[in-house]
């Protein structure tokens, strides 16, 4: 009995080995467990997730995909009998970043142990660069650069995020999460994110049959003296279509040659263009804003572009790209919003099973997918609760830089928007964006099934009803 015993007990204590010896990337603390799947129609419908029902795109439980899901893990504070960090046994909210309170003690990274949970961060970003929003002074940012072994690489004081918002590069190599992890113990940097990039909405490409599509008449379509905002590639300004249109621009990249201009000079054009290609709003003011240059851009740079668009008082900023949840673009929407500037996104172009595009998915932003001359949705366009109108954009002639293109994709469509928008502000200049956005949505023409869909959303643009709504 005793011998049978021994053997007993030495089994437990084998398991009870294995069981710690888990490496700690296979652990499941995934902080989305629990959550509905708003990918899933029935799951949207179910929850109340129109919006960020897709923040990572992980697959099975424990699996890790590269280069769209990357993984960091972060440890907890040591044990004081064993300093070797430990897993939490569960997380908070992915949105959750703990650090002491403002003005604590600078902690040097090699005394550094990071309080933040295991965090998933999606889509791709700048692998030596993070974006840091401040509560300081331009000696708290040396400071807290010289603190963790950073680099300031450029710093500027953010209108819509109401802060200073920091861009540190990561000399060392040290993996970007591990980073974020860090700065979250100093309770000066307020928001912490990955220098996120997002690439624009065109898919590879006949008159433009939006007018008759969205129930707008050209002869009378007029968005004169409506302000909007574009930000987009550089646009060839000698182009005929553009003659007139642009009342301003602002370069977000100065140091990056321009040497692609077509994807600007078409959005613009589909808005407000003038002659042969005329656009939907001809007499709006374009506020235009390059800040993608072979079709790819940075968060910081598209921050800049919406601080100085929102500096220029328009009345709608027309997003043609598309990339992965970030919180300081989200609080850059949010306020932008809050100013009452109406914010036209693409969907995106990236097929039906791809995680939800942003901007495009915050609350407050019209999230447009693309439709062809029948109706029929673009097959590549994204698919998900968080779309919210439909327009053409589906091989329609476009100004380019070359002179005139056919184009398709989500990013066209939302520029068709935000001319039919132009037009109702010419008509009712006191009309918020709320109501604008209640009416489009109350006014659309119903596709595929019945009521606001996933991949339609409340259906196809009609500029007719929505006015007199």
């Amino acid at each position: 009995m005793a011998a049978r015993a021994v053997i007993r007990f030495a089994a437990i204590l084998v398991a009870a080995t294995t069981i710690v010896a888990v490496p700690a990337s296979a652990q499941t603390n995934d902080p989305n467990a629990g959550r509905a799947d708003c990918t899933d129609a029935a799951g949207a419908a179910a929850a109340d997730c129109p919006k960020d029902g897709n923040e990572a795109n992980v697959g099975e439980p424990g699996a890790v995909t590269l280069p769209a899901l990357i993984v960091d893990l972060f440890p907890n504070p040591p044990v004081p009998e064993a300093p070797v960090p430990t897993p939490r046994p569960s997380a908070p909210p992915a949105d959750t970043q703990a650090g002491p309170p403002a003005g604590g003690a600078i902690v040097s990274p090699t005394d550094l142990v990071a309080t933040a949970p295991r965090r998933a961060i999606a889509g791709e970003f700048v692998p030596d660069e993070v974006l840091v929003t401040v509560d300081g002074d331009a000696g708290a940012v040396q400071q807290i650069a010289a603190s963790f072994g950073l680099e300031v690489r450029s710093q500027r004081q953010s209108r819509l995020l109401g802060t200073t918002l920091v861009r540190f590069g990561i000399p060392d190599g040290r993996p970007v999460g591990a980073v974020l992890a860090q700065l979250a113990a100093d309770g000066r940097t307020l928001r912490r994110e990955p220098n996120h990039i997002y690439s624009l909405q065109q898919a590879a490409g006949i008159v433009n049959y939006a007018f008759e599509r969205i129930q707008l008449d050209n002869k009378q379509a007029s968005g004169e003296n409506v302000r909007i905002a574009v930000i987009d590639t550089g646009i060839d300004d000698t182009n005929p279509a553009l003659s007139g249109v642009i009342a301003d621009q602002f370069d977000a990249m100065p140091n990056v040659p321009v040497e692609k201009r077509d994807h600007g000079t078409s959005v613009d054009g589909l808005i407000a263009g003038v002659g042969a290609l005329e656009g939907m709003a001809p007499g709006a003011r374009i506020y235009h804003a390059r800040a993608f240059e072979d079709g790819r851009s940075t968060m910081d740079v598209i921050l800049s572009a919406l601080d100085w668009a929102a500096d220029q008082n328009v009345s709608i900023i027309n997003m043609s790209f598309v990339g992965p949840k970030n919180d300081l673009l989200a609080t850059a929407c949010r306020n932008a919003r809050g100013l009452g500037i109406i914010l036209v996104a693409a969907a995106g172009n990236n097929g039906p099973k791809a995680p939800y595009g942003y901007p495009a998915a915050y609350d407050g932003v019209i999230a447009v997918t693309a439709t062809d001359a029948k109706d029929g949705l673009m097959q590549q366009a994204n698919r998900g609760a968080y779309v919210f109108i439909s327009a053409p954009g589906v091989e329609m002639v476009a100004p380019s830089g070359a002179g005139s293109d056919v184009v398709t994709g989500t990013s066209f469509a939302a520029a068709i928007v935000s001319g039919a928008i132009a037009n109702l502000i010419h008509a009712s200049p006191e009309r918020s964006a709320d109501d604008i956005e209640k009416a489009l949505a109350a006014t659309a023409r119903d596709l595929g099934p019945k009521g606001r869909d996933n991949d339609f959303g409340y259906g196809l643009l009609d500029t007719k009803a929505a006015a007199n709504k």
